[in-house]
């Protein structure tokens, strides 16, 4: 699957983003879907975190494998 790189670039905090919005609106609905919402909004709570962190780590890796090339 293809995906620009703004909406690459933007999908750990759509995540993000919408994990807090499950988080939040499961105080406001009827009982039935309150334990959903609340596991919906973990997992993407998690996956918008692991995927930032990984983007970061590869990322710092590249510079310092970069850097060293360069000096070499």
């Amino acid at each position: 699957m293809w995906l620009s790189r703004p909406v690459y670039e933007l999908l750990p905090y759509l995540y993000i983003v919408m994990g807090v919005l499950f988080l939040g609106s499961a105080s406001f609905v009827s009982h039935q879907w309150t334990n959903l919402l609340l596991l919906l909004g973990v997992i993407l709570l998690i996956l918008g975190a692991v995927l930032w962190l990984r983007r970061r780590d590869y990322r710092r890796g590249q510079s310092e494998y970069n850097s060293r090339s360069l000096d070499d």
